[in-house]
């Protein structure tokens, strides 16, 4: 059995973050093109104000991703994570995997003085709103909207 290792992702890890983005993204039957994947992980990849990727590799392989983006928040008086994604590829779910990638997302954003971590789940996803109780969110009771400016 491999063990699960976790380290921020840099430039040329890139494929590999595309290819677990684009998996979680096809899951949930959301429609991107891998180009514009790209584009965003060589932005985040090279500077680090835009927050940060997360990989959970067993071996040589990647199996699992989390990208937190960094905004300035006037609620929280300062930086706040929005964690963006959380992904872990479906034979290695229920291993631990998505608790690494947490609890290393979450010391990287006390490293970087982070005021807070913000996230939404999908109704419907009760393993993963387990996962964030288990480490400490709670739940606002809020509505979020959207618009599409493209």
């Amino acid at each position: 059995m491999n063990p699960i290792s976790i380290a921020e992702a840099t430039a040329a890890d890139t494929e590999s973050v595309v290819g677990l983005l684009d998996a979680q993204l096809r899951e949930h039957d959301i429609a991107t093109a891998e180009d514009a994947l790209r584009a965003v992980v060589h932005a985040i990849t090279s500077d680090a104000r835009h927050g940060f990727f997360l990989l959970a590799s067993k071996g040589a392989r990647s199996v699992g991703v989390a990208y937190a983006a960094a905004h300035l928040s006037a609620e929280h008086g300062g930086v706040v994570g929005w964690l963006e994604e959380l992904y872990v590829v479906p034979d290695c779910r229920a291993q631990g995997i998505g608790s690494l990638l947490l609890d290393e997302l979450m010391l990287r954003a006390l490293q970087l003085r982070w005021r807070a971590i913000e996230l939404e789940i999908v109704a419907g996803h009760e393993r993963a709103a387990a996962l964030y109780l288990r480490h400490g969110f709670v739940a606002l009771h809020r509505t979020r909207y959207t618009k599409i400016l493209s």
